[in-house]
């Protein structure tokens, strides 16, 4: 009877920290969204520490967007804040991650769009 609830106790201890295990999504990651003129697509970057991420993604003109944002269990979300002409422009991205893949939503001022992410 011992050894067979040191047992379950062992399993349970297994199963729990492996729901807590980090997905890794560093790397470069191919971005899917919804443009003015039909699907838009570009690559953008993660880098990864612990559960906190730093996301590069491609600007309007040419610059670079650096946005933080956090990955806990397989739920991600990030913020990317500029600052324009018209005052702060605020993207923020949430999503689920399964693998190589992701996808999630991305609201910016009333708008809300999805989108949808493959690891390269």
């Amino acid at each position: 009877m011992k050894k067979a609830l040191t047992l379950v106790f062992i399993t349970l201890a297994v199963v729990s920290l492996a729901a807590y295990a980090l997905v890794d999504v560093s790397g470069t990651w191919e971005i899917t969204r919804e443009g003015r003129d039909g699907p838009m697509t570009s690559d953008f970057t993660i880098e990864q520490d612990g559960s906190k991420i730093t996301v590069t993604m491609p600007g309007r003109q040419g610059g670079e967007m650096v946005g933080e944002g956090t990955i806990e269990g397989n739920a991600i979300q990030w913020t990317i804040t500029r600052d324009t002409q018209r005052g702060e422009f605020v993207m923020e991205y949430t999503g689920t991650v399964d693998g190589d893949a992701m996808s999630g939503t991305m609201s910016v001022m009333d708008r809300e769009m999805e989108w949808t992410a493959k690891k390269k």
